[in-house]
């Protein structure tokens, strides 16, 4: 006999939703339900900014720690900070690319998977702006939080988004890694 699991199943097999009702996939709590609350940076600094020229993303907000895609990219509590070894890790939503636009938080990370090898990623934080480079993308299940483990042998930046665009059956991470500050 077949089973139907939905992706934001527990192990009991049954997604924590009522039917016609969705979970709000703006929240980035709902992503890893399963995953504890991660510790908040001590840094004094809230916000930053990330470009990405090739996909016409420049200057877009970055708030350490928050909640609401609506309103901003969200670097993921308890990952490093922009150019300390580390992984920094961001997410962003997407929708489907006909709607991209890179002004508007909600639809930013749409065309994430048109990103290339040796793309150039810039983050301007506490007045430094790094550089990195891009060199992997993978696609994960929904509830993969590997994603998420720390590499302290350098310092990267992964962007996370759901994918296809305008689903959440997978999620894409772009992997980069610092180049230069």
């Amino acid at each position: 006999q077949p089973q139907f699991l939905s992706p934001l199943a527990d192990s009991t097999g049954f997604a924590p939703v009522v039917l016609g009702e969705e979970v709000d996939l703006t929240k980035l709590s709902n992503w890893f339900p399963s995953v504890p609350e991660q510790a908040q940076s001590s840094s004094r600094i809230t916000h930053y900014t990330i470009s990405i020229p090739p996909l016409r993303i420049f200057e877009a907000t970055v708030k350490i720690g928050g909640e609401d895609l609506k309103e901003s990219l969200i670097h993921y509590g308890g990952t490093a900070l922009p150019g300390e070894f580390g992984n920094t890790v961001i997410f962003g939503h997407s929708v489907l690319p006909q709607f991209f636009n890179p002004k508007k938080y909600l639809t930013i990370f749409s065309t994430l998977p048109n990103i290339k090898r040796d793309d150039e990623v810039f983050v301007q934080f506490d007045g430094i702006e790094y550089k990195y480079k891009v060199y992997d993308m993978v696609e994960v299940d929904p509830d993969d939080v590997s994603i998420l483990e720390q590499r302290y042998d350098n310092a990267y930046l992964i962007l996370v988004t759901c994918v296809p665009p305008g689903t959440y059956w997978k999620r894409l991470a772009v992997r980069a890694r610092l180049e230069k500050i």
